[in-house]
């Protein structure tokens, strides 16, 4: 079974406007509320895919309900813990001539929510699991927060995926995720800048690689993903043609392409992580099979052998 954790899930409430004025009345000429958070969108992701996963985490108020109720109905399995007296977060993004996001910062967990998330998470997860923490936390939560968790299940043959800033990812390191997916503006936070060019970049991963992470994949955006592996020779895989409507969702998307397709090989993994990536970057909301098995006919994986 694949697990996700998100522990600071959100409503996000588009309004689209032909122009947007600050100081005027604008009204708006559609609106979508949708759920949000990196390891639900993974969960969702994956179910499109046909791969099971149980979505985690933290949930409040009518906000909370709201998101539960909408992957209810994209038929994903969530067991997520109830927050008193707190809302989960409302994002808001106006979409005119140029897009504008208005993130809130969430409800705050104490000493005893993290208690509770720790004592499920060793309740369920079992050897041969997956385990996806993926985002931000909200206040209250101590950036080791991930880290700890890989330690209080450490031993237990569990395959950990980490997809989230330097503070949270950093410590981390140290247990040895399966896979870690950084993107160039996030490597640029660990190291100081961003790489440039394809030996710097091979050689941050290298350095990721060397401080425990035992597969690192890199999301280029439009230009694709580069996956360092445990084993072998760097692989990258080129980004299909299209035009991104938006890059909301796409990691997230390529992450779970990258577990669904694990089980044929890392090749595949890589291929249909980017397709996947690729199929919601390139459309509205988060991709569907068809979109996603449309495109990875057209992502081409090539080994780097003498250029890496």
């Amino acid at each position: 079974m694949i697990y996700t954790v998100t522990l600071n899930p959100s409503l996000d409430y588009r309004m689209d406007f032909g122009h947007l004025r600050l100081g005027e009345l604008c009204r708006a000429t559609g609106t979508a509320l949708t759920f949000g958070g990196k390891g639900i969108n993974v969960s969702v992701v994956l179910r499109r895919l046909g791969v099971e996963s149980r979505a985690l985490g933290f949930l409040g108020g009518f906000c909370g309900k709201e998101i539960a109720a909408q992957l209810q109905a994209e038929g994903c399995h969530s067991d997520f813990l109830w927050l008193d007296g707190q809302n989960s977060r409302i994002n808001v993004k106006l979409l005119g001539t140029e897009e504008t996001e208005l993130g809130a910062p969430g409800p705050v967990l104490g000493e005893r929510d993290l208690g509770r998330l720790h004592q499920k998470l060793c309740s369920l997860l079992r050897e041969g699991d997956a385990l996806v923490l993926s985002g931000s936390a909200p206040r209250g939560v101590p950036p080791d927060v991930y880290g700890e968790i890989l330690r209080r299940l450490a031993g237990r043959g569990i395959a950990a995926v980490v997809d989230a800033g330097r503070d949270l990812l950093l410590p981390a390191l140290e247990h040895r995720p399966l896979l870690i997916k950084p993107n160039l503006c996030e490597l640029g936070e660990i190291f100081g800048a961003p790489p440039e060019g394809l030996p710097q970049l091979l050689g941050y991963a290298r350095q990721l690689h060397r401080r425990g992470a035992q597969n690192v994949l890199v999301s280029l955006g439009a230009q694709g993903a580069l996956l360092l592996p445990r084993q072998g020779n760097p692989l990258y895989a080129a980004a299909p043609p299209g035009k991104a409507g938006g890059t909301t969702g796409a990691g997230d998307s390529m992450v779970a392409g990258f577990l669904a397709g694990l089980p044929q090989g890392m090749r595949h993994a890589l291929a249909l992580g980017v397709a996947a990536g690729s199929a919601t970057a390139f459309g509205e909301g988060l991709a569907g099979p068809a979109q996603i098995a449309a495109l990875l006919a057209k992502v081409t994986v090539r080994e780097l052998d003498g250029e890496a």
